[in-house]
């Protein structure tokens, strides 16, 4: 088994705290960020940063959905980690400044993918549909943190 690893990321015009706290509101933003691979979409516990707990599938490709329960935790200021219960997904949003009311977010996923040729082709061909997905959910954070 290999580890599988992608990152998106982009700079918009929004302050850190105007952009973290959109990241970190799982109950009313974060849904509306969502494209349209992401289903069932349920706060289970907080909604609000550090302490969340939240589900949802997601429809990487046509045949593979796998479904998600991630705790939410938050190490540092401005970074939140998502950590899968179902798997050994973790999502890692990290928001810095990036000039005069300008912020950058960072969205890095690793997992455990599968060993053989099953998994050549998940390392080289997941990390790029996964990137599609978070440039889909970034436009619509940029759309909404201004």
């Amino acid at each position: 088994m290999g580890q599988v690893y992608a990152v998106t990321e982009r700079v918009l015009d929004a302050s850190p705290e105007q952009v973290f706290d959109a990241v970190a509101d799982y109950e009313k933003v974060r849904p509306t960020l969502l494209p349209a691979q992401y289903s069932e979409y349920e706060v289970r516990q907080g909604g609000r940063g550090a302490g969340t707990v939240v589900h949802w599938k997601l429809q990487a490709t046509e045949k593979r959905v796998r479904d998600c329960l991630f705790t939410v935790t938050e190490p540092t200021p401005g970074r939140l980690v998502e950590t899968d219960a179902n798997s050994s997904m973790v999502i890692t949003w990290t928001v810095t400044p990036a000039g005069e009311g300008r912020s950058k977010v960072v969205i890095e996923t690793t997992w455990q993918g599968a060993g053989g040729i099953g998994g050549f082709f998940e390392r080289t061909f997941a990390p790029k549909g996964l990137n599609r997905i978070h440039d889909a959910v970034l436009d619509k954070l940029a759309a909404t943190a201004v």
